[in-house]
């Protein structure tokens, strides 16, 4: 049994659908809620839910920025070339234009959180089970 199993039903949003249209940048099962898709805003901001184990390929944001506002469960954020940072409810990650990274679930639990991102994305390699299994 999965920590956090709570967030499969949403903590402050609904969770959302399987996140299909970027699942070739995801190991595992993420799950995405629009919020605010707006064309004539140029900022994006969406409910992301990340089964255990799920994450994200490594990635940038050009001409842009990203932030991140944990809302449920356990999760990992890591810029390249740094040490991975455990995440937990309340926790805030600023990522500035261009930074290399990586974000998601814990092995053992659900994670959830409020994304807000402007700029381009760029999506690079995935974080392979070698790298994840040693954090």
């Amino acid at each position: 049994m999965a920590k956090h199993e709570e967030v499969q039903d949403g903590i402050i949003f609904p969770i959302g659908e399987k996140n299909d249209a970027y699942a070739q940048y995801f190991i595992g099962q993420s799950y995405y809620n629009a919020l605010v898709a707006d064309p004539n805003i140029s900022v994006a901001v969406g409910n992301v839910s990340f089964e255990p184990g799920c994450r994200n390929n490594w990635h940038r944001h050009n001409g842009g920025f990203q932030i991140l506002m944990v809302t449920g469960g356990e999760g990992w954020y890591q810029e390249f070339g740094k040490s991975a940072q455990a995440l937990k409810v309340g926790d805030v990650i600023v990522i500035n234009d261009g930074v290399k990274h990586w974000h998601g679930a814990a092995k053992d639990s659900w994670f959830e959180h409020i994304v807000i991102t402007a700029g381009t994305p760029e999506w690079l390699e995935p974080v392979d089970d070698d790298h994840y299994n040693q954090i």
